[in-house]
């Protein structure tokens, strides 16, 4: 399983009763389904049936399907023509022809311009509603196939934004300990500054206090938990998973920013400043997902 990008292009073409039917589907991102056509008023009938096959392979996503219909190759193979129209036209231009000395001869562009000479060979419905659902199903086959490819390669830039912030979380966790401490003798330092000999115990107190604000477990721990669920939902995409990726952005850049504000040295500023940016990088990639 992969997750799939909204976006997408496919096409097919075919012939039915000298008839050239081209038809492609391209669709873009967008917060629910939204099914488009454009195509001949004839086919209309056709609407219903075609949008159920296209929410079937999409559940997300603007999708436009546009469909032209033409004359083929082999249109001209298609026309019949009334033999017994042309005779009897051949026979009134001879015979007005005698009478009327000023009449021209006709033409053969003359007699296949009367209305009724020529009828063209009009497939049956059925069938050429039967053409245009095949059409449509081989657009969607490789339609489907290139949004998993294109899925496939948003997953792998999640993943790798995803472990660049292990790294980050993992090196400031290490580190804290130590900031911490370093942080700690600076306000003890400038505590006996200001108030000289302070007591101990409301020292303790104090730096108690401190900690329990400065405290960033949670947040590393909530962070941790909110990467191992994105990149669940990448590796085992089963459907539509774009909305539930981006809440999670959300999440994880709401623990970013209260790491930030509890930073006691610019190693942790700038280790929130390095996870907001992952995080939007992967929140704009979010949006193309299903």
């Amino acid at each position: 399983m992969t997750i799939r990008s909204m976006t997408g292009f496919a096409n097919a073409a075919g012939e039915c009763a000298g008839k050239r039917i081209n038809l492609e589907v391209r669709a873009v991102n967008h917060r629910y389904l939204d099914v488009q056509f454009r195509m001949p008023e004839d086919l209309r009938h056709l609407e219903g049936a075609l949008r159920e096959r296209i929410a079937a392979e999409a559940q997300r996503g603007k999708v436009e399907c546009r469909i032209q219909v033409q004359d083929g190759a082999q249109g001209a193979q298609s026309l019949d023509v009334n033999q017994d129209l042309v005779e009897q036209l051949a026979a009134l231009n001879q015979q007005w022809r005698k009478v009327h000395t000023d009449l021209g001869k006709l033409t053969v562009a003359d007699i296949l311009r009367f209305p009724g000479v020529l009828a063209s060979q009009n497939a049956d419905p059925e069938e050429f509603a039967k053409a245009v659902q095949e059409l449509l199903a081989q657009a969607l086959k490789d339609f489907g196939a290139a949004r998993k490819r294109e899925g496939k390669k948003l997953a792998e830039h999640l993943l790798e934004r995803l472990a660049k912030m292990e790294t980050i979380i993992d090196a400031l966790s290490g580190l804290f300990p130590a900031l911490l401490e370093a942080h700690m003798e600076k306000v003890r330092g400038r505590l006996k500054e200001a108030v000289g000999n302070i007591d101990n115990d409301r020292l303790q107190q104090e730096f108690a206090l401190f900690i329990q604000k400065a405290d960033v477990d949670e947040e590393f721990s909530r962070l941790r938990t909110h990467i191992d669920e994105v990149r669940r939902i990448v590796t085992e995409a089963k459907g539509s998973v774009g909305k539930r990726l981006d809440f999670l952005m959300q999440e994880l850049n709401r623990e970013a920013n209260t790491l930030g504000s509890k930073a006691i040295a610019a190693e942790c500023t700038q280790a929130s400043v390095e996870l907001k940016v992952l995080i939007e990088q992967m929140r704009e990639q979010v949006q193309n997902i299903e």
